[in-house]
């Protein structure tokens, strides 16, 4: 039987050995714990800076029970992790954080959004679509332009197509493999937002800061925090915060990607169960970063601070722009963090910037 909360030199287990399991395993070991990596592919980014890796599929049987008898405590990097994988760990005895709840409920974009405008965190209008018929019906009642999605898998703009009128929705259709499927009606939004809290497992909530981020191609480029916001519109993006993390009687931290409309009203775009890149900035602007609050609240730890302490602008670093390590190294004002890949594929994250300035 676990007891918490746990204390240094126990072990934590990470499910993913990309770049967010790397920064969560070097924020445990700041605390003096132990973690082990579970990841298929040998030598991962994590597992190079942690105690072990075991590298095995994630529905391993074996490999999860290893984990599950080794490990104090448990968490994952990515929601597209097996439900079935956590279920088995859970049944085991290990204790799992975030729990089975949150994880089904986003690896699903419909029960997502179902779940959102039931807790009361509004999202865009959306239909279900299994079938070309249903798309053709969707369309009708959203209007076009919508954006047709994969309901499971697909991040940084993959598995998702625009759809600028109904003679398009065939090849939507077949662009995203015929797959089962959402579409969303266009939010009419100013800027992006996003939010990122955590709850730990006495209940206790904190919320940072609110980001403004830029994308490109689909892919978050570049988050500005503390962002610009009026007391009615970061009052709403705590209130929505508060209410997921409850819903989903979570423990860790969650990433919420709002629409920011104007006047206070934000709709939810998506939540991320888990660290999360809109929240890489509090790396440099917060005593307690994202990570390290996520060890805390898994641990059982009391919560950190998460007041911000400078302005941060954070710029993911894509492909070969890891090439730019020599020059932003010699910038007084910017903290390279580089995540150990060693190939530089066009659009892959391979490292952030956190560009730091004085709060006032």
């Amino acid at each position: 039987m676990t007891t918490l909360p746990l204390p240094p030199g126990s072990t934590l287990g990470i499910l993913g050995g990309g770049q967010l399991g790397r920064m969560l395993s070097q924020a445990a070991s700041r605390l003096g714990f132990n973690v082990v990596i579970l990841d298929p592919e040998e030598n991962s980014p994590a597992g190079r800076v942690s105690q072990g890796q075991i590298v095995a599929a994630y529905d391993n049987a074996t490999a999860l029970g290893v984990l599950g008898q080794t490990c104090a405590a448990v968490t994952f990097e990515f929601e597209n992790v097996p439900a079935a994988s956590v279920a088995r760990l859970a049944e085991g005895g290990a204790v799992v954080s975030p729990g089975p709840k949150a994880l089904a409920v986003a690896q699903d974009r419909v029960d997502e959004k179902t779940f959102l405008n039931g807790a009361g965190a509004t999202t865009v209008d959306f239909v279900a679509v299994d079938s070309l018929d249903d798309l053709l019906a969707g369309l009708e009642r959203l209007g076009a332009p919508a954006l047709l999605k994969t309901r499971r898998e697909g991040y940084d703009g993959k598995g998702q197509v625009w759809i600028h009128s109904a003679k398009m929705a065939a090849d939507a259709w077949h662009a995203i493999g015929e797959r089962p499927a959402i579409l969303e009606a266009k939010a009419d939004f100013t800027r992006e937002l996003s939010v990122i809290a955590a709850r730990g497992r006495d209940g206790a909530i904190a919320v940072y800061p609110l980001g403004e981020n830029i994308h490109k191609g689909g892919v978050l480029k570049t988050t500005l925090a503390p962002a610009a916001v009026d007391a009615k519109t970061e009052k709403r993006a705590r209130a929505i915060a508060k209410a997921v993390l409850e819903g989903l009687d979570y423990v860790g931290v969650l990433g919420v990607e709002l629409f920011d409309l104007g006047d206070g009203k934000l709709l939810v775009n998506e939540i991320a169960p888990r660290v999360h890149n809109t929240g890489h900035w509090t790396q440099d602007g917060c005593v307690c970063d994202q990570f390290e609050q996520h060890v805390r609240a898994i641990a059982g730890w009391p919560l950190g601070p998460t007041a911000a302490h400078a302005r941060v602008e954070m710029t993911n670093l894509l492909g070969d722009e890891v090439e730019q390590w020599k020059a932003l190294s010699g910038k007084a004002d910017a903290r390279l963090h580089l995540y150990g890949k060693a190939e530089a594929r066009p659009g892959r994250k391979m490292g952030h910037v956190n560009r730091v300035k004085p709060l006032a």
